[in-house]
């Protein structure tokens, strides 16, 4: 116990305390720790996030809408968003600064809010004991310099890391890279809806390649074709690769009719361009275990209705390769690939390294010659028994005319980019975002992106080890219950002894 002798000393003493609150609020609010034990680290501030607010270098303001006395789970919403604000404020050094506010309550905070962009949104809750609808507010609007960013509505903490930093970094980045969506002429290739996600980060534009290609491009986006293109275009691609252009291809091998279940090998000189880089796409369709379904017209009894099958020529890959595009991630959907061949370098080292990126399962079968693509009894599905093959790879390139260093990126799905496939599947983003920012020599948010997945799909085991766990789980609760009884049983005669010695 401290003993205070006199005013002059009790006065140094409480001044000495008030100062050492004082440094201690300082220091904490630039060294700090969190302990965080969740599997994605979801509750602290990623490595990427933290290099994208180093670039501010002027005042961020958030302004967040956000009601309060939500239920469940949009509370919790409210509560993990002003954490994570927390979080951002820290790093950035004094530049980012955010405020709640309540807008229903206030006429002239909810016309700045819907100014913004932020709408209300009707929620279902109870009050007073009855189920009543509200009007809630739930957005953030970023504001930068002249620029600003908005999320009208937060529903769910999934990914809000992944969306506040790209707001972020759209505002802050001077300079947006650009990429093309090339074409062929003839062709009429539907990728909207990856070019909306594309243009979050980029500038996208659309490339015919019977032009040359513009100087402002960085890298191409090739869709798959289904014939030979003109020899202009294929020598502007050349032209571009020869430049240090970087080309993200999607390109099969075979064209795939589901109507008439029937494939027809594609012949193209695409392909001649692509083995002279490195890269051989084989005359096949490659099958996996591992795979995607589709719904098919079954009799049932008097009744036709909709069956949901395994269909082995839309893999779900989960194999990957050691690079950092593909670090993390959990599943791509692919859709009638084909096996990419290629002679693998004896080092990393070497200029025109090619590293396989996606690979199918162990449990693999190939299709050549002739193409029969029925989901109901087809032979090809019973002999899925070959390792797995490479259906995505990455070739550096070095130009024979310039010396240039270029890459290539071939995915062997001509549809990967295309709304009506690949392009529309939530999971496939991220591969192509990843490819998009690895090709351009951007990564920063390629880690955070892999820690936003949220398909985490269950390990498959082999049939003898189910039915073991199978009998497991039905023997060793029985067993546990009888063993029980047995030990309670012993007890009791026990007692029973005990009691007979004493007052027998």
């Amino acid at each position: 116990m401290l003993t205070v002798n006199n005013k002059k000393s009790l006065i140094i003493y409480i001044a000495a305390a008030v100062l050492a609150v004082i440094l201690a609020n300082l220091i904490s609010r630039n060294l700090f720790f969190r302990w965080d034990f969740t599997d994605n680290k979801m509750y602290s501030l990623s490595p990427s996030s933290k290099s994208v607010v180093e670039k501010i270098d002027d005042i961020l303001t958030m302004k967040v809408y956000f009601s309060e006395n939500l239920p469940g789970e949009y509370a919790n919403n409210r509560r993990y968003l002003q954490d994570i604000l927390e979080e951002y404020t820290a790093f950035a050094d004094g530049n980012i600064r955010f405020e709640f506010y309540l807008p229903e309550n206030d006429e002239k905070l909810e016309q700045e809010a819907q100014k913004y962009g932020i709408m209300p949104v009707q929620l279902q809750v109870i009050e007073n004991d009855k189920l009543e609808i509200k009007k809630v507010y739930m957005g953030l609007v970023l504001i930068y310099e002249d620029q600003r960013e908005t999320l009208p509505v937060i529903q769910t903490t999934t990914g809000l890391e992944y969306d506040i930093t790209t707001k972020i970094k759209k505002l802050v980045d001077k300079n947006k890279r650009t990429i093309g969506f090339a074409s062929f002429s003839g062709q009429m290739p539907k990728n909207s809806k990856l070019t909306q996600v594309l243009q979050e980060s980029y500038n996208v534009r659309q490339v015919n390649l019977a032009n040359e290609i513009p100087a402002n491009v960085d890298l191409l986006l090739v869709n798959g074709v289904q014939d030979s293109v003109a020899a202009g275009e294929l020598a502007n691609l050349q032209a571009f690769l020869d430049r240090s252009g970087n080309i993200f291809m999607a390109q099969g091998r075979v064209q795939a009719d589901l109507q008439n279940q029937t494939g027809t090998a594609i012949q193209s000189n695409l392909f001649s361009f692509l083995e002279q880089a490195g890269l051989k796409l084989k005359e096949n369709l490659v099958l996996d275990q591992q795979c995607g379904q589709v719904s098919v017209m079954q009799n049932r009894g008097f009744f036709r209705m909709n069956t949901a099958m395994d269909y082995p020529f839309f893999p779900l890959v989960r194999e990957f390769g050691s690079h950092p595009i593909v670090d993390k991630l959990e599943q791509v959907r692919m859709i009638f690939p084909s096996e990419i061949e290629y002679q693998p370098a004896a080092d990393s080292l070497n200029r025109d390294f090619i590293q396989p990126l996606l690979m199918t399962s162990g449990k693999t079968g190939v299709m050549q010659g002739m193409f029969h693509l029925s989901p109901i009894r087809n032979p090809a599905f019973n002999q899925l028994n070959q390792p797995g093959k490479t259906i995505a790879a990455l070739k550096t390139v070095t130009s024979p005319v310039t010396g240039a260093v270029g890459q290539i990126l071939l995915v062997s799905d001509g549809n990967f980019f295309s709304d009506e496939a690949g392009g529309s599947v939530q999971e496939n983003y991220v591969f192509v975002h990843n490819s998009v920012d690895y090709l351009l020599g951007d990564s920063e948010l390629m880690l955070l992106r892999a820690r936003e997945i949220t398909t985490r799909p269950l390990e498959e085991i082999e049939d003898a080890a189910r039915a073991r766990m199978k009998w497991i789980n039905i023997l060793l609760p029985s067993l546990l219950i009888i063993g029980l009884g047995v030990i309670r049983w012993k007890m009791e005669g026990k007692r029973a002894k005990a009691i007979e010695e004493i007052y027998g």
